[in-house]
């Protein structure tokens, strides 16, 4: 994706301070928070922008956040972008992660505790599902390609086939659907 296409051009700084903020902003998994911050904040992308974006960093090992921070950190000031940015977003974190670390071997027993991470837990899927639900909204085409989403989630929710051979497929299929559409334009 050409960076002309989105209106704002982040620096290093921006980066930075963009992907911390990120990064400070949840427990159990920030995506939500990465795709407000780049789609609906700072716009340094479109919705469909991330869409595909994040589709490509899941086809990658290491965690999906990082590499969307890769990758948008490169897209906008290169290599030194590309380290910036998920060093923004997992500073903060890494800090508040081994401070916790500390209590929750002092604390974690008690019931609690216990109780309070089974909610934070609850918090997080909530997230993860109104992020779904935006991405879904952003996608074109939605009859030929929100079907995939129901199959990819009965594969493996459902029928419990593993994750590498349900993504590969889901490629290949989307793919075939993608280049068939494009051919009948």
């Amino acid at each position: 994706m050409d960076t002309q296409d989105s209106p704002s051009r982040p620096d290093l700084r921006a980066l930075f301070l963009g992907f911390s903020s990120v990064g400070l902003s949840g427990f159990g998994g920030v995506l939500p928070f990465a795709r407000r911050m780049l789609v609906e904040e700072r716009k340094w992308m479109s919705a469909e922008q991330f869409n595909a974006q994040l589709g490509l960093c899941q086809f990658l090992p290491g965690p999906n956040v990082v590499n969307l921070a890769v990758v948008v950190g490169k897209r906008y000031c290169g290599l030194p972008g590309a380290i910036v940015a998920p060093v923004g977003l997992l500073a903060g974190p890494i800090a508040i992660v081994l401070l916790l670390a500390l209590l929750y071997d002092h604390y974690g027993s008690l019931a609690s505790v216990q109780s309070m991470l089974r909610g934070i837990a609850a918090v997080g899927c909530g997230l993860l599902f109104g992020m779904a639900w935006r991405m879904g909204a952003a996608i074109k085409d939605k009859a030929y390609f929100l079907p995939f989403t129901a199959l990819t989630v009965a594969a493996i929710a459902g029928l419990r086939w593993p994750m590498p051979a349900v993504m590969i497929a889901g490629l290949i299929l989307s793919g075939g659907v993608a280049y068939w559409r494009l051919g009948r334009k």
